[in-house]
């Protein structure tokens, strides 16, 4: 959309007071903002606006053309926010400032006694910032209908002109009558672009597609009214002939018609795209627990999460999502933060211990006390995390976008050259202006116009065939110079679920060994009674090798060490070696080597006796997915380096590299989920390009920081909107696959590209001389648009390895 002004300020920049100050920053010390950004129509409109805010003292910004959004750091006591709406708005274009949601009023009277340093805004949905809805918007709406009013009229007009057949007597004007909407009102934001970029001295491809249109429908006009073309009986016959003519007899509606046309598909293919930029920040926050169980008064209150306040109590039942940050204060239980953590194995937490808002509590009862809220939280932080990871990537401006900063000057110099040069030769001015109007039309951008869009269609259509996402454009390019791939292992390389993977059994007299079946009927028995998820890896793992499992006689739970009952009128013991310790079980040497092996390993080793003996030792993991060392492989046949990232131990995590082919010098374990985007950056500085696969809420921040991020389908949606390539499937290889793809779509539009600009190059000089008939100049242009369409159709035969 062409940019319009603002007919406002926001509170405290309208007076010019410098914001920082107002807000608590004192004069000398650096302030940052960040703006919503209006009107920006291409690339080259978020590097000119970036251009103008840095050149001016103290300011640095950084302005994302993907996300409509720029980040601003500026000396407080030299540049207020109006200053740099001011510039803003001078260069063409609106900026409002995002401001965080105040916090909500206190709850109760009990939680206001909470100091209010302590308390928080809480984290809203539409904290973020406009342009983050994923419904269209009235934009958007508006562009749809000038597309859909574009095709259907310009596909008669382009019919008309390109097959003799179909002129009939008197086609030229009902092909002008069918033209002009199209060039009038679906072009009109084109048009609108171009005469806003010449009020303040820049070209873009805005400006060549208006005065390239303008030009062939202003010149059919004449040609119509003025000319011989509108003449009873008139055709445009195929005469392959090189000859200079007047002009008086051609029209060009259907190079008007047909560039509008296809830049219009590929600016609401465009569209679509940026629609999307905000999900990820939705998705973190669509985690969270919406309710939570307070306790006030001795009473149970069931509130809003938002109404929660530092101090607070409140209670968290088995299956339920922690609310917010906290300390647990009564109570034992496993919790599950592998969405936010990425750690494999469900963590014991008592009384003392601090869990985490939007973890799930895995097991008993917990009584937790409020310590963080709102925008304080972990989970909120993360948030925070992907929005600065996304705004912090460069813009990354479209090929033909940058092409076209010379492309365009060069062409409109070329044609007033043309009309001046002709003139000085005496040709006349209807040859002339003939000849540079020729020079216009035949650098109408058509083939430019399908160069990305179909590439893209074609890719991206095989790529959802075949399990993979490809976001937009400006994906592809990362894939091509993508040297090092960070690999998160829990639910990438690992499946992300414990399983059971070995069962050592212990020697029984003369008999030989404890027989595998009946430690895994016994064990599976007790456990399936049991919701921890450990206890469902032994359960599950018993029931697929034993067969159905027997009901327990008995039960019972023991907090931090396992399970005890009666199975079929045996006392069985399954857990920890401390539990059994607590029974005067001991296990012998052969159980105490095959514990020590497991754990050594960075598995969990569960200890199982009965009727007073230690039978066996079970080694529960979070099991390696089959198709990963392949995958590694594959991987490493692309000319990527990959590194294993994981918060695990990294005793675990050499075994899953060792496993799947990683060296131990690309392990980086034991790293927690805010330090994971500092891995990816620190990466980057040593000069990588590096590509991220991941699939958890922890993943989500490195995913966008990333110069690509590839997000596993089968993760959480925060992780698949912040990654840049989506693996619909759970397999590894199909990221592979994906960078493959990516890089064939890639090469694909720079094929289109350098034909559609190829084919100017010759024939502009033609064009120029004054030797380029209407029939050489459509069937040119058609060529180019159907060499462009078969060779992105050459996607569809790409095959997965």
């Amino acid at each position: 959309m062409s940019p319009t002004r603002s007919t406002g300020t926001t509170s405290g920049a309208a007076s010019g007071t410098p914001v920082g100050a107002a807000d608590g920053t004192s004069a000398g010390r650096t302030a940052e903002v960040e703006f919503a950004i209006g009107g920006m129509t291409c690339a080259s409109c978020a590097a000119r606006i970036e251009k103008k805010l840095n050149r001016m003292d103290g300011v640095e910004a950084t302005v994302n053309y993907a996300t409509e959004k720029a980040k601003v750091s500026y000396h407080a006591e030299a540049v207020t926010v109006a200053d740099l709406i001011a510039k803003v708005e001078a260069t063409g274009y609106t900026a409002q400032e995002r401001r965080p949601e105040p916090a909500p009023p206190p709850a109760s009277a009990s939680s206001a006694s909470a100091s209010a340093e302590s308390v928080e805004p809480a984290v809203r949905e539409d904290a973020f910032g406009p342009g983050e809805s994923p419904a269209p918007s009235p934009e958007d709406i508006a562009l749809r209908q000038r597309l859909v009013t574009a095709v259907v009229l310009s596909v008669p007009v382009i019919a008309m002109a390109m097959v003799p057949a179909l002129q009939f007597d008197n086609w030229q004007w009902l092909s002008l009558t069918l033209a002009a909407p199209v060039v009038t009102y679906a072009g009109w934001p084109f048009h609108r672009a171009a005469w806003t970029n010449l009020r303040h001295g820049a070209a873009t491809m805005d400006t060549l597609i208006s005065l390239g249109t303008s030009a062939a429908f202003l010149w059919s006009l004449w040609a119509l009214f003025f000319g011989t073309a509108g003449m009873h009986g008139m055709t445009h016959p195929f005469e392959l002939t090189v000859a200079r003519t007047d002009g008086a007899g051609n029209i060009y509606l259907e190079a008007a018609a047909g560039a509008i046309t296809f830049i219009l598909v590929g600016r609401y293919n465009e569209a679509r795209s940026k629609r999307k930029a905000g999900a990820a920040l939705r998705a973190l926050m669509e985690l969270g627990a919406k309710e939570v169980t307070v306790l006030r008064d001795g009473g149970e209150e069931t509130v809003p999460t938002s109404r929660l306040r530092v101090g607070d109590h409140f209670l968290v039942r088995p299956g339920e999502k922690i609310a917010t940050d906290g300390t647990v204060v009564e109570g034992s239980s496993a919790v599950d933060a592998s969405m936010l953590t990425g750690e494999s194995v469900p963590v014991e937490v008592s009384a003392g211990d601090a869990v985490t808002g939007a973890t799930l509590n895995a097991g008993g009862r917990l009584v937790v006390e409020a310590t963080r809220i709102g925008s304080d939280t972990q989970l909120a932080r993360m948030a925070r995390m992907v929005e600065e990871a996304q705004n912090g990537k460069a813009a990354v401006q479209r090929l033909a976008d940058r092409i076209s900063g010379v492309f365009v000057p060069v062409v409109i110099v070329l044609a007033l050259g043309t009309l001046a040069g002709w003139l000085i030769a005496g040709a006349g001015l209807t040859a002339a202006f003939t000849a540079a109007v020729a020079v216009l039309i035949i650098a109408c951008p058509c083939a430019l116009g399908l160069a990305t869009p179909t590439a893209l269609m074609v890719g991206t259509g095989r790529g959802a065939q075949l399990g993979i996402l490809i976001k937009g454009p400006e994906v592809l390019e990362s894939t091509r110079r993508a040297d090092t791939i960070v690999l998160d292992k829990t639910g990438t390389v690992t499946t992300g679920r414990m399983t059971l993977l070995a069962t050592h059994t212990a020697r029984s007299g003369t008999d030989g060994r404890v027989d595998e079946r009946d430690v895994l009927r016994l064990a599976g028995a007790l456990e399936n009674a049991s919701e921890h998820p450990i206890a469902r890896a032994v359960a599950d793992g018993a029931a697929e090798r034993a067969g159905a499992l027997p009901v327990p006689e008995d039960f019972a739970n023991v907090p931090g060490l396992g399970v005890q009952g009666v199975v079929e009128g045996h006392a069985v013991l399954v857990g920890r070696p401390a539990l059994l310790a607590q029974w005067e079980i001991r296990l012998p040497e052969d159980l105490e080597r095959a514990r020590a092996a497991a754990e050594a390993a960075g598995r969990t080793a569960i200890a199982v006796a009965w009727d007073g003996e230690a039978r066996a030792v079970l080694e529960v993991a979070d099991a390696v997915k089959e198709t990963s060392a392949e995958a590694v492989g594959r991987l490493r046949a692309l000319g990527l380096t990959p590194f294993l990232l994981t918060g695990d131990n990294r005793a675990v995590a050499e075994t899953v590299a060792a496993e799947v082919g990683i060296d131990r010098e690309q392990v980086i374990a034991e790293v927690m989920p805010e330090d994971k985007v500092d891995v990816i950056k620190k990466l980057q500085a040593e000069g990588r390009s590096v590509a991220m696969v991941g699939d958890g809420v922890n993943d989500a921040a490195a995913l966008a920081q990333a110069d690509l991020g590839l997000a596993m389908g089968t993760g959480t949606d925060a992780a698949i909107e912040a990654g840049d390539l989506t693996l619909v499937r759970g397999d590894l290889r199909v990221a592979a696959d994906a960078i493959r793809l990516a890089r064939r779509t890639l090469g694909t539009i720079k094929g289109n590209l350098f034909w559609a600009f190829g084919y100017n190059v010759v024939a502009l000089p033609v064009a120029a001389a004054g030797l380029l008939n209407p029939m050489i100049a459509g069937a040119a242009m058609a060529f180019s648009s159907v060499f462009v369409v078969g060779n992105s159709l050459r996607l569809r035969s790409f095959r997965a390895s």
